[in-house]
């Protein structure tokens, strides 16, 4: 297992379509593509849409094949994994997918305000513990984060198998009175045959193998204000 890790990290590092910049470039500093994806990276004005915790990227890539007119970016920290997306994009011809390996807590390293269009965050781990909250992706803490550099009423898709997380984050965004344009708690029943909600990834289809619904949840960030936990007062 250790020698085929190996030989992925080895072959990632060759695509073009990878980027993998090392800790002391974008901890507490900016990276060199910051502001400039657009111009200095896809070369063109395409909308830019992220997947945070992409893992073996399929769902990245089913993205990409989805949306040519759009540029999508698929973030990890893990290599390995993000190895087989990187490949089958190169496979594939994809000239609309880039793989970023870092970690989520450095994403404002990389872009400025108004650069990113879409988030989405699948099946991310969903951090249950009460003195966990600070590290869910669709939590207050990492929506604050997305602010930063998200467009102005632009847009977060959570798509997961755990009910407490997608209900935490429900709670979060009526919380903050943000605009709900999905919200399932069975998407497969509720909304069948969606061609984009039906990009299946290796994990989702495990749990809906063993009969796990999958909920899915789709709603705009105002980035103008402070979001909030439900515990929080104004």
């Amino acid at each position: 297992m250790a020698k085929k890790k190996l030989e992925r990290w080895t072959e990632l590092k060759s695509f073009s379509h990878v980027i993998e910049p090392p800790f002391e470039d974008v901890f507490r500093k900016d990276h060199e593509l910051k502001g400039v994806w657009h111009k200095s990276w896809f070369g063109n004005d395409k909308p830019v849409v992220l997947e945070l915790g992409c893992g073996k990227g399929e769902y990245t890539v089913g993205l990409a094949q989805h949306y040519p007119e759009k540029n999508f970016i698929g973030i990890d920290i893990k290599g390995h994994r993000m190895w087989r997306g990187a490949r089958e994009a190169k496979e594939k011809g994809l000239r609309n997918v880039t793989f970023l390996r870092t970690r989520i807590e450095f994403i404002t390293s990389f872009f400025a305000a108004g650069e990113v269009d879409e988030i989405w965050i699948t099946f991310p781990d969903p951090q249950l513990k009460r003195r966990n909250e600070k590290k869910r992706l669709p939590g207050a803490t990492f929506l604050n984060l997305y602010g930063t550099f998200l467009k102005q009423n632009g847009i977060i898709h959570l798509k997961t198998d755990c009910r407490e997380l997608y209900d935490y984050t429900l709670s979060v965004v009526k919380r903050n009175n943000l605009q709900i344009l999905v919200a399932t708690t069975d998407l497969y029943n509720e909304l069948p045959g969606d061609p984009l909600l039906s990009i299946r990834t290796f994990y989702e289809q495990m749990f809906l193998d063993q009969g796990v619904p999958i909920t899915y949840l789709s709603f705009i960030l105002d980035h103008e204000k402070r979001i909030i936990t439900p515990e929080e007062s104004e």
